[in-house]
């Protein structure tokens, strides 16, 4: 059944806009250590001296360092495995009230680690920030697609990646010597996620929970009601999404173990494409440039902090682009898109890179295949495959599903984070080829396996799944698998 247009009400922008808090955290400690990076590796040092008098050698120091960084990523890696027991017995919402709490404290840990001389403390905290990190990148698309209206559902789960970005960008001007990335001033810049995470605390708790958990995974039909009563704010169109809802429940279990998920037929192929499409996107490059985009322009300019600045104004700069296109190109087209420039920035790059040292002028085109690369990973690799899976397994799966997304991203960022400075010193620029093969992989994948999920109820891609598991599909026609 066609669910009528909505328009979002002030409720549905409210809810969306405070669960996108969280990710502003994530990409905020995703984008201040770049910088300062050098200041807090004296920070170990020094640390060290005082300890035992010594300090720590540079090749042991660049591991640390490179610990320090990845090991967010491994935490969220870790919190991705919890995304599914959260989610279906405390709700989407309340879920990510609960793990806000791993941010405040591990923004703690880092900002006293200063304070007490312990560089350990920093790490530690990076760590438990991170298991924040892997469930709430799960946890807010999930509740977002759920809240949200099916001619909405794309452009709002991309405002995840949009405050994403916008983190990242705010998260690089305070890492500046300019502002708080200094000796004295480092640890108050830890500081600033506290705020967002505050202001969710504040906002949150008075927005619905989703409406789909509540009948589907609840059967509590009357909340559920009020809910989407609230979100869209016309009873005519509640009452045909109510519908939408109750068909899907007819065609779907309460649960899903982990086990059935891995063996029910109708997983299988979405399972292969969320696995495809995200590997290739968070190998493809973009993560390596983002966490270490200061080390690559110092070959060549001064003032490369200043150049790293330009790469997060246009991270976000593209992630509004994507937020406008995804309800107009779709999700299929813009991956297509994505992926194929992103392939053809790295080929380019690793040319620049082989001919630097002879042409220095050649270091103005690197900077502008960095910026290219950034702009084509937000346009489509960037924001759909944090939200692709939500939008590929029908209600008991999602959960799943998502966990499973988000273990394969930061899965793949901590990978990057930590084998791409000595991967870099060893091969050089022939590091960019091995992400234009990874590029390529996502754009043939795409081509050959995605079907277009805009526009689509979450029922009516369910059941271009459903008859994999030998089941009626009422509607096959309906669905345009590849515009």
């Amino acid at each position: 059944m066609a669910l009528q247009e909505c328009h979002p009400t002030a409720v549905l922008l409210t809810s969306v806009l405070a669960a996108v808090l969280g990710s502003l955290q994530v990409g905020y400690h995703t984008g201040n250590v770049n910088a300062p990076a050098k200041i807090m590796e004296q920070f170990f040092n020094e640390t060290m001296r005082d300890r035992h008098n010594q300090t720590i050698s540079d090749h042991s120091l660049t591991l640390l360092w490179s610990l320090s960084v990845s090991i967010k990523d491994f935490g969220a890696l870790l919190g991705s495995l919890g995304v599914k027991h959260l989610a279906d017995s405390l709700g989407r919402r309340n879920s990510i009230l609960v793990v806000n709490c791993l941010s405040v404290v591990g923004a703690c840990l880092m900002v006293i680690s200063k304070a007490i001389r312990a560089f350990e403390t920093l790490i530690l905290g990076r760590l438990l920030f991170g298991l924040f990190c892997g469930l709430v990148m799960s946890l807010n698309p999930l509740y977002i697609q759920e809240v949200s209206p099916t001619s909405l559902r794309g452009a709002f789960a991309t405002l995840n990646q949009v405050a994403f970005a916008s983190g990242i960008l705010l998260g690089m001007v305070s890492g500046l010597e300019t502002v708080l990335g200094t000796v004295d001033r480092w640890d108050m810049m830890l500081s600033l996620s506290l705020i967002p995470a505050l202001a969710q605390y504040l906002i949150l708790p008075f927005c619905p929970e989703s409406p789909r958990y509540l009948l589907i995974n609840k059967g509590q039909e009357s909340k559920a009601d009020a809910a989407l009563l609230k979100l869209r704010g016309n009873r005519d169109v509640v009452l045909a999404e109510l519908e939408e809802m109750k068909g899907e429940a007819a065609h779907t279990q309460p649960r899903v173990s982990i086990c059935q998920f891995l063996k029910k037929r109708s997983y299988r192929l979405p399972i292969v494409i969320v696995l495809f499409v995200n590997l290739a996107s968070q190998l493809s490059g973009f993560n390596a440039v983002i966490n270490y985009s200061t080390t690559i322009f110092q070959a060549s300019f001064d003032q490369a902090k200043y150049l790293t600045l330009g790469v997060g104004a246009v991270n976000v700069t593209f992630t509004l682009v994507a937020f406008f296109l995804m309800e107009k190109a779709g999700r299929r087209r813009l991956l297509l898109i994505g992926f194929i420039c992103i392939a053809l920035c790295s080929l380019l790059m690793t040319v620049v890179d082989s001919v630097l040292h002879l042409v220095p002028q050649m270091g103005t085109l690197q900077v502008l295949l960095v910026f290219c690369l950034i702009s084509a990973y937000e346009l489509g690799p960037g924001p759909i495959s944090w939200f692709l899976a939500g939008e590929l397994f029908d209600q008991p799966g999602r959960p799943i599903g998502m966990a499973f997304s988000s273990m394969l991203n930061w899965g793949g960022k901590f990978v990057l984070a930590l084998l791409f400075p000595p991967v870099l010193k060893l091969i050089g620029g022939y590091t960019y080829l091995l992400f234009m093969v990874l590029a390529v992989i996502g754009f043939v994948f795409t081509w050959f396996q995605l079907p277009e999920t805009k526009g689509r109820t979450f029922d009516e891609i369910a059941e271009e799944f459903r008859g994999k598991d030998f089941l009626p599909l009422h509607n096959k026609n309906c669905f345009n698998t590849f515009t």
